[in-house]
């Protein structure tokens, strides 16, 4: 199910000055659409990723630090003004639910969670006490029990809090939320989640914006180098001289 399905920077080219739009790929950007229920964006390090997906969930409703729409707190403003010139062309659809997930600030969440929700509720809805967990339990309980499809999940580099299995439990998670009518948009570096079968996959490098395939994406290819030499490659990086 697709609810956002086109992202529209609204600022005149000339206009695009300073942070944000010193990052090559923000400052080119004009459109960008979403038409699949699975999204990628990948990407090295500093490229526009999370600096796009937290703008795009501010305007879709949620709180820049995450959680659902109703989550409302303040910790620390470290978001962008990006949000501000950007529009959501939404389908004829409505979701019902909605979520977003980010490894960053995922500390906060779980604390304003454990202060503002009575303790049954926390078990109804979180699976317990989400401090009480290991950052990636915690982040696998949200996913598990919080998450109940006809929904919007907007994720940010989930993979940063979650082990290889726990990678592969949230695949499952996603294709059943997925069945039951609802849209991921997720910024990622997993080569585990990329696989996701017949997700739309968006690199983004200082040229903007393009669609690619699973298996021409940098996270395909050097993990599949790295795994198959990794002893050769090891050597000349760390024995060498």
């Amino acid at each position: 199910m697709i609810y956002i399905k086109k992202l529209v920077l609204e600022k005149p080219l000339e206009e695009r000055v300073d942070y944000p739009y010193d990052i090559p790929a923000i400052h080119l950007l004009n459109e960008l659409e979403f038409s699949s229920d699975i999204t990628f964006l990948v990407g090295e390090n500093g490229i526009g990723k999370s600096t796009l997906i937290e703008a795009l969930a501010i305007c879709a409703g949620f709180n820049p630090e995450g959680g659902s729409t109703y989550l409302r707190f303040n910790t620390y403003d470290t978001h962008s003004v990006l949000y501000q010139d950007l529009k959501i062309v939404r389908s004829t659809n409505r979701n019902t639910d909605g979520f977003f997930l980010r490894a960053e600030s995922f500390y906060n969440i779980a604390s304003e969670l454990d202060r503002i929700t009575d303790k049954d509720k926390l078990y109804r809805n979180y699976g317990g006490a989400i401090h009480c967990k290991s950052h990636g339990e915690g982040f696998m309980s949200v996913v598990m029990n919080r998450l109940s499809g006809n929904g919007l999940y907007i994720f940010d580099e989930p993979e940063s809090a979650l082990s290889v299995h726990s990678q592969l439990q949230l695949l499952v998670k996603m294709r059943q939320l997925q069945e039951n009518q609802s849209q991921f948009i997720i910024a990622t570096h997993s080569p585990i989640l990329l696989a996701y079968p017949g997700a739309t996959i968006y690199h983004i490098s200082e040229d903007g914006f393009a669609p690619i395939q699973y298996e021409d994406t940098e996270q395909y290819k050097m993990t599949k180098l790295f795994l198959l030499n990794y002893q050769s490659i090891i050597n000349k990086l760390l024995v060498d001289d």
